[in-house]
């Protein structure tokens, strides 16, 4: 893997914010939900995630998650993600969330 500079680092926007809403995400090639997260100031945004495997809807509202907000847009059918929610694949390649250890508030950006 290439090394990068910390100022490559500091240009990813990653920031913690707090899942609103779950919705399924029929048309979506690989099981999804949609997602609504509240990043604070820097807006509520959508997602797809591809963790119905180890989540339930129920489960996700109110959960805070770690997403990157600075990629382009990805269209996903009709629906376009807005963030990338960053998770680790388990040893059944099922996508365990990344969140933060204690509560921090919506918008704060990984150190």
């Amino acid at each position: 893997m290439a090394e990068i500079s910390w100022q490559d680092f500091e240009r990813v926007e990653i920031r913690v914010g707090t899942v609103l809403e779950v919705e399924e995400f029929p048309e979506a090639r690989n099981p999804a939900y949609k997602l609504r997260v509240d990043f604070g100031e820097a807006g509520v945004r959508k997602s797809s995630a591809r963790i119905t495997k180890l989540y339930q809807r129920e489960e996700l509202v109110g959960r805070q998650v770690i997403g990157v907000l600075n990629f382009p847009r990805k269209q996903i059918g009709r629906f376009f993600s807005e963030v990338l929610v960053t998770g680790f694949a388990d040893q059944n390649g099922d996508i365990v969330l990344a969140v933060p250890e204690r509560p921090v508030p919506n918008g704060s950006r990984l150190a």
